[in-house]
């Protein structure tokens, strides 16, 4: 089954930039949405920004003109790249996947999900 994991996590200084990854194994579906999320300690865990097979895109609010999703199919590689890090931006950053899955950025649409990638911006 398809397995997900989260690398590049890392601390940095607000206003930084860091990219964040996730490799996707044995997808051998060709259709699929994917997503990040992240969760602050004692909060919910929230949509930042998703992508669908075809391209499409989706942002939070919080997330829209500082970070970019974006996909490298040759390398079953998903990534966030996130700019002018405030932080508020303080969270576990997880990859979630869902083959056939519409963009969107809700926790509930999605079914396999990784293990997560901490970041902090202090």
């Amino acid at each position: 089954h398809v397995q997900l994991v989260e690398s590049g996590g890392d601390s940095v200084q607000a206003g930084g930039s860091l990219s964040v990854s996730c490799t996707v194994s044995r997808r051998t579906y060709s259709t699929y949405c994917m997503a990040w999320f992240r969760q602050a300690p004692g909060k919910e865990r929230e949509g930042v920004a998703a992508i669908d097979s075809h391209g499409g895109t989706a942002y939070a609010d919080s997330a829209t003109g500082r970070f970019t999703i974006s996909q490298d199919n040759a390398k079953n590689t998903l990534y966030l790249q996130m700019n002018s890090l405030k932080p508020e931006d303080t969270a576990m950053y997880y990859c979630a996947a869902e083959p056939w899955g519409a963009t969107t950025l809700k926790p509930g649409a999605y079914t396999i999900w990784g293990l997560g990638t901490q970041v902090t911006v202090s």
